[in-house]
C-alpha cells in the first residue's frame, strides 16, 4: 500500500469518527473522569451539565483538528494554524477558572480524554493501520491534545488574574471603608467581615506597622500573637504602611497581646487600644496613627494607651505651640548648645519631681550647677521654678517639644 493510500485510509477513519464517535467518546469521558478525576465530584463546582458539554465540545474539536490534519496529498497541517478550532479549550479554561475548579485537574481531564479518543481510533481501524500511520496518528493527536491544554491554562490564568486584581480591588474598597468609619452602617460591616473572615462584632486591635508589607508584618506579628488566641488580617496601604485587624479571644485578657506587640524588634508603628467590633475600626485606627506619630525607625510599636499625653498635645498643634512657647519660648532663641542644656536640665528636673540631687544624678553634674542653670531658665521665662514643684503645664510642654511640634 502506498503513502497515499495510507494516508487515505485514516483520513476516512478519522472522517468517520468525527461524524460517528462524539457523542459515545464524550459519555466514556463523562465516566472516566467522575472515576478518575475525584475533584469534580468533591468540589462540586461543576454541574453535571457543564462537565457533559465542556467534553463533548473538546473531544468534537480534538478529532476536528486531526481530520483537517491530514490532507488528501499525505501532507500534514500544523495544529498551530488551527487557531479557531481552540475555542472549546478556551472557553472550559475561562468557565473552570470561574467555577475555581484547580487547573492540575481540568488539565487531568483533557489527558483522560486524549486516551479515550486514542483507543476508541485504534480499536475501529479497519483495516488495522500501518505502522507509520499508526505513529503519525499519535503525533498529531497529542500535539492536538498538548496544544489545546496549553490554550486551557491560558485563558484559566487570564480568568484567575482579573478575578484577583478584581478580588484586591474590591479588598481595598472593603478596607478603605472600614477606615473611614463605614461598618456603622450594618449591612457594610457585615459584607467586610465575610470578606475578611472576622466577626463583625468581636474585640480587636487595629496595627499600623510602617515601610513593611503585609508578607513581612505578619511573619514577625503572626508567630507572637497567635499563641495568644489572636489572629489578624492585613492589608497594605499607599506610603508603605500596613494595617492589621487582630482579633481577640472572646474570654481572654488583651494585655498579653499588647506587651507582646510592644515588644516586638524590627517592625515600627502603633497599635490601639481594644474596640469592640468593625462599627468602632475608623477611631482604632486614628489611635494607632496617633501612636506611630512622631517615632522614629526602630522605635517598635508604640500602644495608644501609653501615649495618650502626647496624642493629646498632637491633637491640638495650636495649643500644643501656644504652651511650648509660654513656658519655653526665651529658651528656644538662645544659641544652640546653650539652649540644648537648659532644656535638658530643665527636663531632668522635671522628671524627678523638682529635686535638683536627683537632676544632678541623672544629668549627670554638681547640684550647684542644676541650681544655677534653673536660676538662668527662670529669668529668662519669668518663672519661679524653684519655689514650686515642677508645674504640670511645664511637664507638657517638654512632652510637646520633644515630639517637635513647635
Amino acid at each position: 500500500m502506498d503513502t497515499s493510500e495510507e494516508h487515505g485510509l485514516l483520513s476516512q477513519l478519522l472522517t468517520s469518527a468525527r461524524a460517528e464517535r462524539v457523542e459515545p467518546i464524550t459519555e466514556r469521558l463523562v465516566a472516566s473522569i467522575a472515576r478518575e478525576n475525584f475533584a469534580y465530584d468533591f468540589s462540586g463546582v461543576v454541574p453535571d451539565g457543564d462537565l457533559w458539554r465542556s467534553c463533548h465540545d473538546n473531544v468534537e474539536r480534538v478529532l476536528d483538528m486531526l481530520v483537517v490534519a491530514v490532507r488528501p496529498d499525505g501532507s500534514l497541517t500544523s495544529v498551530e494554524d488551527m487557531d479557531l478550532l481552540f475555542d472549546a479549550a478556551r472557553a472550559t479554561g475561562r468557565r473552570r477558572a470561574k467555577q475555581g475548579l484547580p487547573l492540575d485537574d481540568v488539565l487531568r481531564s483533557y489527558r483522560i480524554g486524549g486516551r479515550l479518543i486514542w483507543e476508541d481510533l485504534v480499536e475501529r481501524a479497519d483495516p488495522p493501520l500501518d505502522s507509520k500511520s499508526f505513529r503519525d496518528l499519535g503525533v498529531w493527536l497529542w500535539a492536538s491534545v498538548d496544544k489545546s491544554s496549553a490554550e486551557v491554562a491560558s485563558s484559566y490564568r487570564r480568568v484567575e488574574q482579573q478575578m484577583l486584581h478584581a478580588d484586591s480591588q474590591r479588598m481595598a474598597a472593603l478596607w478603605e471603608g472600614l477606615l473611614s468609619g463605614r461598618a456603622r452602617e450594618q449591612a457594610f460591616a457585615h459584607e467586610a467581615a465575610r470578606a475578611m473572615d472576622v466577626p463583625a462584632s468581636s474585640a480587636l486591635l487595629v496595627l499600623l506597622v510602617h515601610d513593611s508589607t503585609p508578607q513581612d508584618a505578619a511573619g514577625a506579628v503572626d508567630p507572637v500573637v497567635q499563641p495568644l488566641g489572636a489572629g489578624a488580617v492585613w492589608q497594605g496601604r499607599a506610603g508603605g504602611d500596613v494595617i492589621a485587624l487582630v482579633t481577640l479571644s472572646a474570654q481572654g485578657d488583651h494585655r498579653p497581646v499588647l506587651d507582646a506587640l510592644t515588644g516586638l524588634s524590627g517592625v515600627d508603628g502603633g497599635v490601639s487600644g481594644v474596640c469592640h467590633g468593625l462599627a468602632d475600626v475608623d477611631d482604632a485606627f486614628e489611635q494607632a496613627r496617633v501612636a506611630a506619630e512622631g517615632l522614629g525607625s526602630g522605635s517598635g510599636i508604640a500602644a495608644y494607651d501609653e501615649r495618650l499625653v502626647p496624642a493629646l498635645l498632637l491633637s491640638s498643634p495650636q495649643i500644643t505651640r501656644r504652651l511650648i512657647a509660654y513656658w519655653l519660648g526665651p529658651l528656644l532663641d538662645l544659641p544652640d548648645a546653650e539652649r540644648a542644656e537648659l532644656v535638658l536640665t530643665l527636663a531632668a528636673w522635671a522628671e524627678a519631681g523638682g529635686s535638683t540631687s536627683r537632676a544632678a544624678l541623672a544629668l549627670p553634674c554638681h547640684r550647684n550647677t542644676v541650681l544655677n542653670r534653673l536660676r538662668r531658665i527662670s529669668a529668662l521665662t519669668g518663672h519661679r521654678l524653684l519655689d514650686t514643684p515642677p508645674p504640670v503645664g511645664l511637664s507638657l510642654a517638654l512632652q510637646a517639644h520633644s515630639l517637635d511640634i513647635a
